[in-house]
């Protein structure tokens, strides 16, 4: 009998959340960590692979904020 090779675990993606957690009314982001109400509130059920696009989108907003 010939084993398959066990799926790859993919790791789960630290929260981006800095402790500063102070929605901007007129963005409804974090202004700690970026994160829209929702995605705040997906994180939790998300897969690694959706936390990571999440990551993801938060370095865009950075660096699109960025002067």
């Amino acid at each position: 009998m010939t084993q398959l090779p066990e799926p790859a675990i993919e790791p789960t993606p630290v929260s981006p959340c800095i402790g500063i957690c102070l929605m901007d009314p007129a963005t409804r982001m974090c202004r700690g960590c970026l994160r829209t109400v929702e995605e705040i509130a997906a994180w939790y059920d998300a897969t690694a692979a959706e936390k990571r696009a999440i990551i993801a989108r938060l370095a865009l907003r950075r660096a699109n904020a960025a002067p």
